[in-house]
């Protein structure tokens, strides 16, 4: 490789400025600038100097104690995100969930991982799982990456060299036209999941995450629902 075609090194604050935004992203809660400090592996005074910067951009605030939180700015961001599988999906969810009693959302393929790309919280229930928008877990594990890797037989799959290898239960998800995991990415909760076929994109998913414990039936018939979920899905992308 010559000087001429080598890669431009990375932006270092750039890079630890986006760190910020996923650490805050994944936290139970807001972060202090000591805390944030800390899982960056800088200075305070660098986390601050980014903690300034993000501010700048209305992507964080910090509260009357000094905690930091994800700002307004963010939804504007994330608003454009695959905004039409958004738009499509968030009916199907609403129906989903509050019919089902279970958080419902959707994953999209962001290889190594699935993320959530938006979710719907059943009304008038207690105690629901919650899979909150920006989560990811790595693709290998889950429903959601199943379903997508269901779309492609395992020679397609081993033929687009992808990182992650072909999995066995996604041919049986293929046929079922659903896939599931049982306490596979928290040891407690499962999920099943629909793959969804975005005209001009990878794959995503239609999913559900529930406590581990429902019967087979029950579990065939959530995955019964999801199908025709992501065939409506599919019909308004269409």
């Amino acid at each position: 490789m010559t000087a001429a075609s080598a890669p431009a090194p990375a932006s270092q604050t750039l890079s630890r400025g986006i760190r910020m935004l996923e650490i805050l992203a994944e936290a139970e809660g807001p972060r202090t600038i000591a805390e944030l400090a800390t899982d960056l592996g800088v200075h305070r005074s660098i986390a601050y100097r980014i903690l300034r910067t993000l501010e700048s951009h209305r992507l964080v605030i910090r509260d009357d104690s000094g905690r930091v939180h994800g700002a307004p700015g963010l939804a504007v961001l994330a608003r454009g995100v695959q905004r039409d599988l958004q738009s499509a999906a968030l009916p199907e969810l609403t129906t989903l969930a509050n019919e089902l009693g279970m958080c419902a959302f959707i994953a999209v393929w962001d290889q190594p991982d699935c993320t959530t790309l938006v979710t719907v919280e059943p009304r008038h229930v207690h105690a629901a799982v919650v899979q909150r928008p920006g989560t990811r877990h790595p693709f290998g594990h889950g429903a959601p990456g199943i379903a997508m890797q269901s779309t492609l037989t395992e020679s397609q799959w081993n033929a687009s060299d992808q990182e992650t290898p072909y999995r066995k239960n996604a041919i049986e998800a293929r046929g079922l036209g659903y896939a599931t995991s049982l306490d596979e990415v928290i040891p407690g909760l499962s999920s099943v999941a629909a793959p969804i076929n975005v005209p001009g994109q990878l794959p995503a998913a239609v999913a559900v995450v529930y406590s581990t414990g429902s019967s087979t039936n029950e579990i065939s018939a959530i995955g019964a629902r999801l199908c025709a979920a992501a065939r409506a899905i599919e019909a308004e992308l269409g």
